[in-house]
Formats: C-alpha cells, structure tokens, sequence
C-alpha cells in the first residue's frame, strides 16, 4: 500500500530518545580533583570526564547505595517509614559524622533516615542497615550485588558508612557513584525531600541536624545528594541539581579541601546548565486509524513518549514526523508495530519510536459480513412509518 507522512511540528512538548551522546560545547575548565563526571541522568548521558573509572575511597558518598537500598525497601513494602528501629551496642560505637545514638535508643525509620541523608550519622547508617539485613555484613553484601546489577564494574564496599580507617579494598569510582546516584534520584524522588533540607531537627527538637552539603544552601537549583571527607578520601561529592526540567549530576572525587569540592562541582553544574536542555515529547494515541476486512472499521495505535539531550536552545527545533500506512488489513495484533515516529533537528535524524496497537483487530467472519450488509440495507431503506397518514 502506498506511505503517507504525516508531519507534525514538536515544540518540546511531546516522547523517549536513547541516545548516550551528544555533541555541543566541551568544559575547558581545570579540576583539581584526581577524578570527576558531569552526567545526565535521565537519557544516561555523561557531558564530563575526567579519569571517571579511577577506583578510589568514597568516604560517605558510599552512603548513597546504603539510603538506595533503604528507600528500594521502603517502596516494596518490606519496610516502613514509621518502624521503630531498636539502636545496637556496636551501632552507637560509630565515630565519625553522627547523631550520638545510644544502645538501646528506638527511633523511627524516617527520622534515622532523615540523619543518614541529612547529617551523614554513621550510627543512623548501621542501625537501619541491621534492622533491615539482621546485621552490617549482609547488608553490605547485598550492597556489592546491587552495585553489580548497576553495572558498577569499579566498586567494592565494605561497610555501610564510608568509614575508611580499617578497610582494605572499599573503593568506587566516579563513573559509578553517577549511576548509583540516578537510580536513586530517578526511581526514588521522595529522597529529595530529605536531602533538600538545610535544618533539622530530631529528639523533639533537642538536637538539630545542618545539611553537610552547602550547595542546598547556596547553589540554585540544588537538591542534594551526598558528601563525604576523609584523611584517605580527601574531599568528595555526588552533588544533584535541577533547572528548568534538567537534572544534573555532578560527581567530584578526592579534592583537596572542601571549598574546592565544592566550587568545582559547581562548576561542572554551571556548564551543564548554560550548555544542554531537554527535549521532551509525550506519547499519544491515534485513534481511528483505517482497517479493511475486520470487525470494526478502525483501530487505535500508539507511541510512547520520548526525550533528549539537545544543545542549549535547540529543543524548539526538534521536528517530529510520523509514517503511517494510509489502511491497515485485519487482523491487527495486540503491540504490533504499525508505523514509526522520528524525530530530527537541523535535519539530522536524533532518534525514533514505534507505534504500536493499542489492542487487537480481528479479522470479520461470515456472519460479521452478514450482519454489515444487513445494516447497510437498513441504512439506504430507512422506516417511513412515522411518516404515513
């Protein structure tokens, strides 16, 4: 049958593209940091490197797999925010950053939560960690098999806290602390309410919490993730923004003080900001499309929807083109492919999608015909009763 193309104009309104690339501007900027990445989370595209997969000790950004794998428990139901933890001997021996727990103390999962995001607490940490796993090791074994299935090839954990003083090999990379990081920010959000916080307070106000991340505080946009210092880590940070519908994830690993960490994260963020935009396209569904030989003279189809990294102030050129068959014949099978969407921008084509049926089309039997011909000739003979006399 012959092709038609219908065109349709796209104003960043509308659909998914799954490209890892995209070309534009390039940071020219210096980085103290022995390692860093500036990565785009929703399409999955990393706009900065440097040295990316470096393994090295990630002090309390490891903590970003430990709140992972509390708000992964959180969502399937296998904890509750409002369970009361019991705090353990060997919990509240936790130095470091820490809200001084005492063996015994019971506290809500949301607030213990709430301490490991907001003020890195150690003991908060392996609390929640043995009230979930039985114990700190099998925690951090399930850790190690998550970090796995992320593709997280340069990473090995073991403890839950980042604490490094008596480990041996408990090391990640910058690569893989973005992609931890996207997962939890892209499948659990409610997370940013807690590392959005500036202050806090626990222990009906008696003690208060300062978010160990000042971006939250002083960069636009900012809402978190996690930071993380230490005498063999050095100063570190897995730092999220958003703007204008564009998230960020800027990852700096073993700056020399905090203050650098911090501005070079910043700066990685501001390049990504001035430089890059989404394109984003909802689905739709066609309705009516033509169909010969089945029950019903039309059938619905759809596509899903589509986004892409584009070049600052490029999202408005995108072009959106659909090609359909002028008819389909029956039957129709249930997600068939039917047609294609691309999408294309400075016509170069940046990415496509399928339509598919939305539900099957069966093909019209004998006394489907039957019943068609009858109808058509009630339709042309229509009852005049109402008219005699």
């Amino acid at each position: 049958m012959k092709k038609i193309l219908v065109f349709l104009l796209s104003f960043a309104l509308f659909l998914p593209l799954f490209s890892v690339s995209v070309s534009g501007a390039e940071f020219d900027g210096q980085l103290q940091a022995v390692s860093a990445v500036l990565y785009e989370p929703e399409t999955g595209t990393f706009l900065y490197e440097k040295d990316a997969d470096h393994a090295l000790p990630p002090a309390s950004v490891t903590k970003v797999m430990t709140i992972l794998l509390i708000c992964e428990a959180i969502d399937s139901g296998k904890l509750s925010p409002e369970e009361t933890v019991t705090v353990s001997e060997y919990a509240s021996s936790m130095g470091g950053s820490q809200v001084f727990l005492s063996p015994g103390e019971e506290m809500k999962v949301s607030e213990l939560l709430k301490c490991i995001v907001v003020a890195s607490a150690n003991d908060a940490a392996v609390a929640v960690a043995e009230h979930l796993a039985g114990s700190e090791d099998s925690f951090v074994a399930e850790m190690n098999r998550r970090a796995e299935s992320l593709g997280m090839h340069n990473t090995h954990f073991e403890n839950v806290t980042g604490l490094d003083d008596t480990v041996t090999n408990h090391v990640t990379s910058a690569r893989d602390i973005a992609l931890m990081s996207a997962e939890l920010i892209t499948k659990h959000p409610m997370i940013l309410a807690y590392s959005g916080i500036w202050m806090d307070s626990i222990r009906d106000g008696s003690f208060t919490l300062t978010n160990t991340n000042r971006l939250i505080r002083f960069y636009p946009g900012a809402t978190g993730l996690k930071t993380g210092s230490t005498a063999k880590a050095k100063f570190c940070i897995s730092a999220t923004a958003e703007r204008g519908g564009l998230k960020l994830i800027a990852v700096i690993m073993a700056a020399p003080t905090r203050d650098v960490r911090n501005a070079e994260a910043k700066k990685l963020l501001d390049f990504g900001f001035a430089n890059y935009e989404i394109y984003r396209s909802e689905g739709e569904t066609i309705r009516d499309i033509p169909l010969t030989g089945g029950e019903e003279s039309g059938f619905s189809a759809e596509y899903p929807s589509f986004l892409r990294l584009v070049e600052k102030g490029k999202a408005k050129s995108v072009r959106q083109e659909r090609e359909l068959e002028e008819s389909y014949a029956a039957p129709i099978v249930p997600g068939e492919i039917i047609g294609k969407v691309f999408y294309t921008l400075d016509g170069e084509r940046i990415g496509e999608t399928d339509i598919k049926a939305s539900a099957g089309a069966e093909k019209i039997g004998f006394w489907g015909v039957v019943r068609r011909v009858v109808q058509k000739i009630i339709a042309f003979y229509p009852d005049k009763s109402e008219n005699d006399g």
